[in-house]
């Protein structure tokens, strides 16, 4: 389960964001996780309640936004769905296309500090 490092990754980035922003307790982390990133966001949550024990982060929730699979067309300047498994197909013009503009994001989008 690959999403227990991702998430001991993401609570030792978010604790130095927060360092950085003078504080050391964190409420909510929010993170954008692509469709086609490989992670699955139930396991990276639970992952994550296991991981924050004993941090900085004990008392945070994790917020998962999920980002779909977009890839762009040339020929027809149309953005499209690429959907899973993956198809790298333009529903317009029928072509392919190797230009994927969202769906690998994995990145912390924001953390919020615990209300003083």
């Amino acid at each position: 389960m690959h999403e227990l490092s991702i998430a001991t990754a993401i609570i030792e980035r978010a604790g130095e964001l927060a360092r950085a922003d003078g504080t050391d307790a964190v409420s909510k982390v929010t993170v954008r996780v692509g469709e086609l990133a490989g992670v699955v966001p139930d396991a990276l949550d639970f992952a994550f309640e296991v991981a924050r024990d004993g941090t900085s982060l004990a008392g945070a929730r994790l917020v998962v936004e999920q980002v779909p699979a977009q890839a762009w067309c040339s020929p027809c300047a149309e953005e499209f769905a690429v959907g899973m498994p993956p198809f790298f197909w333009c529903p317009r013009c029928d072509q392919p296309s190797s230009d994927l503009r969202s769906g690998r994001e994995l990145e912390i989008a924001g953390i919020e500090p615990v209300p003083a």
